[in-house]
C-alpha cells in the first residue's frame, strides 16, 4: 500500500538526509513492530521496538543529541533485552561503546526525485500470502537472517505488514522462480528502501536492480534515501543515489 505524499517535487540536501533516513526507518521498524505485535518506545531522541528472543530489539536514534534520561534508557533497553540488539545512528553522534557491542559503518545515500528506467525482470508488488511468505524467505536466505531458522511464516513479515501505511513489498522472479525481494517505505514524502535481498541461485542476474527500478518507479517524484550495504552501494550509484554521511551501528552478539 503506497501512501499518499503532499511533498512532490521536494528539494532536499545531503545534509539533510541523515534525517530523513531516521525518520523513514522509525516509520519502517514502527510499522514491523506493530505487525508483529511488539512494543513500540517513542521518545524525543530514538524509536524503539522491544521484541521477542527471535525478533530481538531495534533503536533508531532520531537525533544527535541524546538527553541523559534518553542515553540511559537506550542502555537499559539494550541490557535487558529479550534477543539480539540492533542500534542504527544515522548522525554517527551517540557513543554506545559502553555497552561491549560491535559496531561498524555504512553510508547514508540520496537519490533526488527523476525517471527511473523499466525492469528487466518480472517484478510484482505483493497482495498474495504466499507471495510474502516467499519474499520472507528470500530475505531470510538473502540476509543470512540465522534469527529466524528454524523458518516460522509470518514471523519476519507478518500477513498484515502490507497493510500498514506506506509500505510496499516487491517480488522479482526469473522464468517463475522467485529470485528476489525488498520492501518499500514511504512516509513523510521521502521513499526507502529495506531488505534488497537475492536468492544465492541468482546471484549476479541483475535481481537486486530490478526489485529497486521497481520500487522507484512509484516514487519518482519523491526524494529517497538508504542505507546501503558495501556490496550494495554500487548498484545504488548507478541507480543515481549520492553518499551523504556514514551511518553508525551497533549489535550485540
Amino acid at each position: 500500500m503506497t501512501m499518499e505524499s503532499t511533498s512532490t517535487d521536494r528539494s532536499v540536501s545531503l545534509a539533510e538526509t541523515p534525517t530523513l533516513q531516521a525518520r523513514n526507518s522509525a516509520a519502517f521498524w514502527t510499522a514491523t513492530g506493530r505487525s508483529r505485535g511488539h512494543e513500540v518506545i517513542r521518545r524525543r531522541g530514538f524509536v524503539a521496538v522491544d521484541g521477542d528472543e527471535r525478533a530481538g530489539l531495534r533503536i533508531l536514534i532520531q537525533e544527535p543529541d541524546l538527553d541523559p534520561d534518553e542515553a540511559a534508557e537506550v542502555s537499559e533497553l539494550t541490557r535487558r533485552a529479550a534477543g539480539a540488539a540492533t542500534i542504527e545512528d544515522p548522525f554517527s553522534a551517540t557513543d554506545l561503546g559502553h555497552l561491549g557491542m560491535r559496531t561498524w559503518q555504512m553510508p547514508i545515500m540520496l537519490r533526488l526525485p527523476g525517471p527511473i528506467a523499466a525492469p528487466a525482470l518480472d517484478v510484482t508488488r505483493v497482495e498474495r500470502a504466499e507471495d510474502l511468505r516467499a519474499a520472507e524467505q528470500v530475505v531470510i536466505e538473502g540476509f543470512d537472517l540465522d534469527g529466524f531458522q528454524p523458518y516460522h511464516p509470518g514471523e519476519l513479515f507478518p500477513a498484515s505488514l502490507i497493510e500498514q501505511p506506506g509500505v510496499d513489498v516487491f517480488l522479482a522472479s526469473i522464468d517463475g522462480t522467485v529470485a528476489g525481494a525488498g520492501v518499500s517505505v514511504v512516509a513523510d514524502g521521502v521513499a526507502s528502501h529495506y531488505w534488497i535481498a537475492t536468492s544465492s541461485a541468482f546471484r549476479s542476474r541483475g535481481v537486486g536492480r530490478a526489485v529497486m527500478l521497481a520500487a522507484l518507479a512509484d516514487a519518482t517524484d519523491l526524494p529517497a534515501t538508504l542505507t546501503a550495504s558495501k556490496l550494495g552501494r554500487p548498484l545504488y550509484e548507478s541507480l543515481g543515489y549520492e553518499v551523504a554521511s556514514p551511518s553508525t551501528w551497533w549489535a550485540s552478539s
